[in-house]
């Protein structure tokens, strides 16, 4: 497990910043958080080379893309080793559909995130890229409805 790094509260405003908006320029972080815009770039720098800050992505709506259904899939790999479920993540990663893909304790072993064109393509996709592999033992499929982000994700804070 990973060690947490100590935030200051300019640390933790640059990260609530960039969490909103990361095309923001360092000069406007700057002033919004009162200090030098090279201050400013020194501890984005830094925070990405403690880990804290892992990259930079690119927002997409996959409606638009031609991607107007979403589901989650719950998916239970039967036997759960790791020669088996190496490939299979890997396999499920590079599909085009996949948004993310979490494995998990408890009854299922994996949560898989996907955006489909509509319910055929749903269809096709978990028989033809889940249900037909060997290690896979059961699909379940919830379709989202809607969905909201949340955060921006800061540390847990003291309780006194």
């Amino acid at each position: 497990m990973a060690e947490s790094v100590v935030l200051d509260p300019v640390d933790l405003d640059l990260l609530r910043l960039l969490q909103n908006d990361a095309r923001t320029t360092y000069r406007d972080l700057a002033a919004q958080v009162g200090v030098a815009p090279s201050t400013c770039l020194d501890r984005v720098n830094r925070l990405r080379h403690a880990g804290v800050i892992l990259g930079h992505r690119l927002q997409l709506d996959p409606a638009r893309l031609g991607r107007g259904l979403q589901a989650l899939l719950l998916v239970q790999v039967r036997p759960h080793r790791r020669e088996l479920v190496g490939p299979f993540v890997e396999r499920i990663r590079a599909l085009p559909e996949s948004l993310t893909v979490f494995h998990l304790t408890g009854p299922d072993d994996y949560l898989v995130h996907v955006a489909v064109a509509d319910m055929a393509d749903l269809q096709r996709l978990v028989l033809d890229e889940f249900t037909s592999r060997r290690e896979v033992a059961r699909v379940e499929t919830r379709l989202i409805f809607q969905q909201w982000d949340c955060g921006p994700l800061l540390p847990p804070t003291a309780t006194p």
